[in-house]
């Protein structure tokens, strides 16, 4: 039911809310026990349930005092502090951080389960290999020994492109910076992470429209909403705990929630608007809603003329999108687009979210940039209340991102350029010669010879086509041979029936994790599979990321468990192995041979992460901001008095600068209502200056105290000279800059002799830029007057490096809509990331007369990520034991299926997977629902005797993946999971 407003004004509550005081305040479990009256009652409810009470006695309080340490959840990208109770080295107990500004004393399922994460049984306890079809026990020693063996041997053979390894989302910053490191040692760029198949779509589409892919404000800013548009996102499942953010907007500002949703989620029952289109259609319903803002001149006018370019090319597309249009392509009616527009309109700042739904796929990046022109055509961006907010999927999936963990760039996002490498051989003291002869060549058809060192390499999403595809047909040297699956689900990507043939044809399968995952059982294999234990991260210490750009510090809750080992110390293992290990830890103090002391990594990557700003957040600064989180304001996320005052909460990055700069970090990007130096930005200046004769530039608009009162372009050394500004650097700071115009050493002879610059220093340095000077002077002066490194810009609406400059609906390979095909077709084949890849040549094909139903999955709030963490947790497994399949009820009917049936769910490919039926109307006619998190099924085969002795998961299911179908973005290979074909039938 939709809520009408009597008026402009939020009508205040009679009561105080429990919503209202936990965002302003904190308080403990057992003083809000106290004041509910829970206390005695809490206390009956153990008594009736069978509990116990002791009550404790001297000798044994006095045995072993109980220390709390604070962590970080696990799970998603919320950030929830954990406070872990721990007595002699065992954890006890945990509590929820009620300071911490993110989560305020609360916890969902998952979060409140995280100790059984740490202590399960179900753990992977010792490396094990497997050997004549048996699961065998060996040493490190061992295991070291032999994979690096075989990986060298393969090396020498076909190249270190043979060899794939594939990161994760669970690391913390410092081990992902390591990782990423280590593999350019190694010397390959066949290196990728869980972001791949999550958000890549976001991070390339919305970077490529202001400047950085990441969320523009937080959990907390949302607060300031007066308006809540999600879509493809469903935080009360997935991000249990944002949500209480987003329930205090709708209620202290009587904020509107509209969610659009191909489902009807737990989160759309808490909507005022609840908007059903076509899974694949997100383009068309944002035009939809577009079309009638333009319509009626509802846009902010004066924004787009002073801050973006290019939204005349996106008039002209949208002016296609009428209201009968829209319906026929998504099935929305447009009345209900138009009262969307008008509730948007009318109540601004409104923030707009997004998750999976929308990125995933063969369009996602058209998908994300719509939603970004939507709020610029609003207005909505470098305002609190406003932006995008892109909730992000695991725990540091941002940070492993930030630094790296990629196949088409270096740590911050600096790329696999020349100029990208030689910026990272300088912060890592390397020799760029030695670097590049770790690389193999190859030769084009022309006869050409290059460097695979400066080539994207195979994404994750395609690991499987880089063993099974013809190398004839690909940009790799030979066909990937090992597989590390370091932290990874395979259960999480598309086409399981093909990865399962792919991991049987490799040589070797190497995975490490906590747990076996579906990895070790997927496959026939009766050799050359190794499982080794990697530690939690509760077994370690370092700083994770959290969607809101905020970094914070996880504090080591127990010692490594069985024999499982922190991932670092497993990186440094295979570093001595491969001969490299001095190398890679050349400037990083080391607790022994094989343990680097995590916060000189934490050092090493401030020293070189100047593009996004990870150079502020030093250790000791992430250590004082968790220590002091009571200090911190729930809204703003500003610390109010305190050792940290003035700074924002995990100091979001961008932080520029030094940590003796002590910026405050950026809360909200783009917002020019602040000084720089506080915390203010503008749009960033990545796209050159003008574009076919337009001003790139922002026009008249800039900063709070810029000096500059206009656009203007990136900080060079030689923009600084042009000002006059380069006097202010220091000395160091101005050898730092010959440095890196690789002009060290340098000294002249006679009178110039006085000053240890030469005479031509100026010119010789005068294209180091804010992102290569490694002193950060230039960034220093930059911000002492008022301006941004990054320049003062337009967004751009039109994106002319993409294959759809402007987004354009585009529909799926596997469409129910023939008839659409014609006027919105999909892309040509092309080859791109090493690997041919289909589009048009697989949409021609009509799939729909026998697979007619549109299959697509998501989360659910028991689980995360492939599951294999969260069903291997005894108080999780308990709550969903079954995997299933959503049904609406006219197609259970006609096709003879009861709820609670097993069915059969074939994907357009031929896969199938055997799973319960839920009839339900979540779902509308013509679309199946299926979660992502179940394995250990395959095809109808349980497969729980494969796994080791005692480390199988408590519920094992079919992946969804299993029937999920070929198909990429056009820019990233984001995987499509969305929007596919399937049929069901009785099993």
């Amino acid at each position: 039911m939709l809520r009408k407003k009597t008026n402009g004004v939020t009508r205040r509550p009679t009561r105080t809310s429990i919503l209202s005081d936990v965002t302003r305040t904190s308080v403990d479990r057992r003083a809000f026990l106290r004041g509910s009256g829970l206390a005695i009652g809490g206390l009956a409810a153990i008594s009736a349930t069978g509990g116990t009470v002791a009550p404790a006695n001297a000798q044994t309080a006095a045995k072993a005092a109980v220390e709390t340490v604070k962590s970080v959840c696990t799970h998603c990208s919320v950030g929830c502090t954990v406070i872990a109770e721990v007595q002699d080295g065992v954890w006890i107990g945990q509590e929820p951080g009620w300071d911490s500004p993110f989560n305020l004393g609360g916890h969902c399922a998952k979060g409140a389960a995280v100790r059984e994460h740490a202590h399960g049984e179900r753990r992977l306890k010792y490396p094990m290999k497997k050997e004549g079809g048996e699961w065998k026990r060996i040493s490190w020693d061992q295991a070291i020994d032999e994979i690096g063996d075989g990986m060298m041997s393969i090396r020498e053979e076909s190249g270190p492109d043979s060899v794939y390894w594939l990161g994760s989302a669970k690391y913390n910053n410092e081990q992902a910076y390591l990782f990423r490191k280590f593999a350019a040692y190694w010397g390959t760029n066949n290196v990728d992470h869980q972001a791949r198949i999550c958000h890549s779509t976001t991070v390339s589409g919305v970077a490529n429209t202001w400047g950085y892919g990441a969320m523009t404000n937080s959990y907390n800013d949302i607060h300031n909403s007066k308006a809540i548009f999600l879509i493809g996102s469903n935080p009360a499942e997935a991000h249990p705990v944002s949500l209480v953010h987003l329930l205090k907007a709708k209620e202290q500002n009587n904020a509107p929630l509209i969610v659009c949703d191909p489902r009807f989620t737990r989160t759309a029952a808490h909507a005022d608007e609840y908007v059903r289109f076509r899974p694949g259609t997100d383009v068309a319903l944002v035009w939809g809603i577009l079309w009638h803002i333009f319509e009626n001149g509802w846009e902010d006018k004066e924004f787009i003329r002073t801050r973006v370019w290019g939204m005349d090319q996106i008039r002209d597309e949208v002016a296609r999108w009428t209201p009968e249009e829209v319906e026929r392509v998504t099935g929305t009616p447009g009345s209900q687009l138009r009262r969307v527009a008008r509730t948007m309109v009318n109540n601004r700042p409104g923030t707009v979210i997004w998750c999976m739904g929308g990125t995933q796929h063969t369009n996602g990046n058209n998908n994300t940039r719509a939603y970004c022109i939507l709020q610029l055509a609003l207005g909505n961006m470098g305002t609190s209340g406003g932006g995008t907010n892109i909730f992000r999927g695991h725990d540091n999936v941002q940070g492993a991102t930030d630094l790296g963990v990629l196949s088409h760039t270096l740590p911050g996002y600096y790329g696999l350029s020349e100029g990208a490498w030689a910026h990272w051989a300088r912060v890592w003291e390397e020799d760029p010669e030695w670097l590049s002869a770790r690389f193999a060549s190859m030769t084009d058809s022309e006869g050409k010879e290059s460097s695979l060192q400066y080539v994207t390499g195979i994404p994750v999403s395609r690991w499987i086509d880089g063993v099974l595809e013809d190398p004839d047909n690909m940009d790799n040297p030979d066909k990937l041979r090992a597989m590390v699956l370091w932290g990874h689900a395979p259960n999480s990507q598309t086409r399981g029936k093909e990865m399962k043939t792919a991991m049987e044809q490799l040589d070797m399968l190497v995975v490490i994790d906590p747990y076996p995952t579906v990895s070790a059982v997927l496959h026939d294999r009766t050799d050359g599979v190794y499982l080794l234990p990697a530690c939690t991260q509760f077994e370690t210490r370092g700083s994770v990321t959290a969607s809101n750009r905020s970094l914070q510090w996880r504090d080591r809750v127990v010692e490594p468990l069985f024999e499982s080992l922190p991932d670092e110390v497993i990186m440094a293992k295979f570093a001595r192995k491969f001969g490299y290990a001095d190398r890679l830890f050349r400037n990083i103090e080391m607790e022994d041979d094989e343990t680097p002391v995590v916060e000189s990594l934490t050092r090493e990557f401030n020293k070189g992460m100047w593009t996004v700003g990870y150079t502020g957040q030093s250790p000791e600064r992430i250590k004082l901001h968790m220590a002091n989180q009571h200090t911190f304001d729930r809204t703003t996320l500003q610390a109010v008095g305190g050792p940290a005052d003035g700074d924002y909460y995990g100091m979001p990055w961008p932080c520029w600068g030094t940590p003796e700069m002590k910026h405050p970090g950026t809360p909200n990007l783009y917002d020019m209502s602040k000084p720089v130096a506080e915390g203010g930005l503008t749009f960033r200046a990545r796209f050159g200056v003008e574009r076919d004769g337009d001003n790139l530039l922002a026009d008249g608009v800039y900063s709070v105290g810029s000096e500059i009162q206009d656009g203007y372009p990136e900080f060079t050394y030689q923009m600084l000279r042009d000002l006059g500004w380069h006097t202010d650097l220091t000395e160091e700071e101005r050898r730092a800059i010959a440095r890196a115009a690789s002009l060290d050493g340098f000294k002249e002879v006679g009178e110039a002799g006085m000053s240890p610059f030469p005479s031509d220093y100026d010119d010789r340095v005068s294209s180091v830029n804010w992102k290569t000077d490694l002193s950060g002077g230039i960034q220093r002066v930059a911000i002492a007057h008022g301006c941004a490194p990054f320049g003062n810009a337009k967004a751009r609406a039109v994106v002319w490096t993409f294959p759809d400059p402007v987004p354009v609906h585009r529909e799926p390979l596997y469409t129910p809509r023939r008839d659409l095909v014609a006027d919105y077709p999909t892309y040509e084949d092309r080859k791109f990331y090493r690997l041919p890849t289909m589009y048009a040549s697989i949409q021609k094909n009509d799939f729909s007369q026998e697979y007619p139903i549109i299959l697509t999955s998501g989360r659910l709030v028991e689980y995360e990520g492939g599951g294999d963490e969260s069903r291997s947790n005894s108080w999780l497994a308990e709550l969903q034991q079954d995997m299933f399949v959503e049904i609406n009820p006219r197609d259970a009917n006609n096709l003879g299926v009861r709820d609670g049936a097993q069915v059969w769910v074939e994907g357009a490919e031929g896969a199938r997977v055997k799973v319960m039926a839920m009839v339900t109307e979540r779902v509308g006619a013509g679309v199946a629902f299926m979660p992502f998190h179940f394995g250990g099924h395959f095809e109808g085969k349980d497969l729980r005797d494969k796994y080791p002795s005692g480390a199988d998961p408590y519920v094992l299911g079919e992946s969804t993946n299993t029937a999920q179908t070929y198909g990429y973005d056009s820019v990233t290979q984001m995987q499509e999971t969305k929007a596919t074909l399937c049929k069901i039938s009785a099993a």
